[in-house]
């Protein structure tokens, strides 16, 4: 029974866990299908002749209780459409985490601003306030905080370098559903909250995205303008004020986001209680869960853990693949098991044709990437294990992913 499957030996997890890649580990349901049926018959498939956009954007500002949410294509976009808002000038820097999705960094690229990343916190793999600090330039215009696994940053120390220093702050919620921090929703503490919407999230239209805030001085319409051409259509006829992208969500997505934001708090409480329990299961072996901080609400966008990989007799690599053949649905280190920083696209400046923008700008004083920019990022990366989570977990599922994990540290470890 103890021998590993990747050597021949059973399963510790019986059949396949529920999965957010199919209906196994998301639900849709009646209502999904009713709305979506509105819209086909309607055949107003564009928000810009439907009205379902409209709701969904309405129903989550009253969830976040703030003024204005505009919906968009991606999560991706929702971030390009908040760094648009921003309106930085060609050079300005702005501080992101290295442990994060490469669709933070592109829109600080795409407006043709330098990133400088921040290390993380080696207990939650949030942004290091400290850090943050040390980062701070002249050039410095914005944070993007991330609030990675589902885990609020610590936004007390964040927001109050933001006012020290007079800086944007844009809230990466991604992956941060309905989380809070000391009584209150992430994305309502800085300017502009971002959300995904994509199939692995809390809450999924496929692909989609919205942008929340509570100080946009026009009621909603510029920062509506930073997804839609800079065109204020609220005012009639053809008008671009600025440059902008189309970054429209249909209709048929928010339909879906319609019936799925009212099941939200459902999806939520069910990854926070099944994670809890399997961090219970996992009581007295030797990891680290990555757990959110005290008098906070975290959400489970993935459930991870560090192993110290210096009481491992085998690489973590080959840890990970025993896991795997027990039935786990997992892989080391987010976004990889190297920081962000390390990818071509920054490391080597693939960005615009061979000119190397932003980095090369008049002025500008890029990090260099080939040293060790931000150590704790990359030891996090190189030591963290990261499981895809679902609402769907039942306690059969738990308390084999328990067993699997069990079974593999035994095999492995230098007990």
């Amino acid at each position: 029974m103890n021998e590993l499957a990747i050597h021949g030996g059973p399963r510790a997890i019986d059949g396949t866990l529920p999965s957010f890649r199919d209906a196994s580990g998301r639900t849709f349901g009646a209502e999904e299908e009713k709305l979506l049926l509105e819209v086909i018959r309607s055949g107003s498939l564009s928000f810009l002749v439907g009205p379902k956009t409209r709701q969904f954007e309405q129903r989550f500002a009253e969830i976040y209780g703030v003024s204005t949410a505009v919906a968009v294509a991606n999560g991706t976009a929702a971030l390009h459409t908040a760094v648009i808002y921003l309106n930085p000038e060609p050079g300005d820097e702005i501080i992101l985490s290295p442990v994060t999705d490469i669709g933070t960094v592109i829109p600080v690229l795409a407006q043709l601003a330098v990133p400088v990343f921040a290390d993380v916190d080696p207990l939650t793999q949030n942004l290091d306030p400290i850090s943050i600090e040390k980062n701070i330039t002249p050039r410095t215009r914005a944070i993007i905080v991330t609030h990675v696994f589902g885990n609020p940053a610590d936004m007390d120390a964040i927001m109050a370098i933001a006012r020290k220093h007079d800086l944007f702050v844009i809230e990466d919620c991604a992956q941060a559903h309905l989380a809070y921090y000391k009584g209150k929703l992430c994305g309502t503490f800085g300017d502009v909250g971002c959300f995904s919407f994509q199939q692995s999230k809390h809450m999924t239209t496929g692909d989609g995205g919205l942008v929340i805030s509570n100080r946009d001085e026009y009621n909603g319409r510029r920062l509506r303008a930073c997804s839609d051409k800079g065109w204020p259509r609220e005012r009639g006829g053809r008008d671009h004020l600025f440059l902008a992208p189309n970054y429209h969500m249909t209709e048929l997505q928010a339909a879906v986001g319609l019936a799925q934001v009212e099941k939200l708090h459902q999806f939520v409480e069910a990854r926070v209680a099944s994670a809890d329990r399997l961090t219970t299961l996992l009581d007295g072996l030797p990891i680290q869960p990555v757990l959110p901080l005290p008098d906070t609400r975290g959400v489970y966008f993935f459930y991870s853990f560090r192993v110290d990989t210096a009481q491992l007799t085998v690489p973590l690599r080959e840890v990970m693949k025993a896991l795997v053949a027990e039935g786990i649905d997992g892989f080391i280190g987010y976004p990889g098991e190297v920081p962000l920083y390390s990818y071509p696209v920054i490391r080597e400046r693939k960005t615009f044709g061979s000119s190397g923008l932003p980095f090369t700008l008049p002025g500008a004083s890029p990090q260099d990437f080939s040293s060790s920019v931000c150590p704790v990022a990359e030891t996090v990366c190189k030591e963290t294990v990261c499981m895809w989570w679902t609402d769907r977990f039942e306690e059969k599922h738990l308390q084999g992913i328990a067993q699997a994990i069990r079974k593999v540290l035994t095999a492995y470890g230098r007990g």
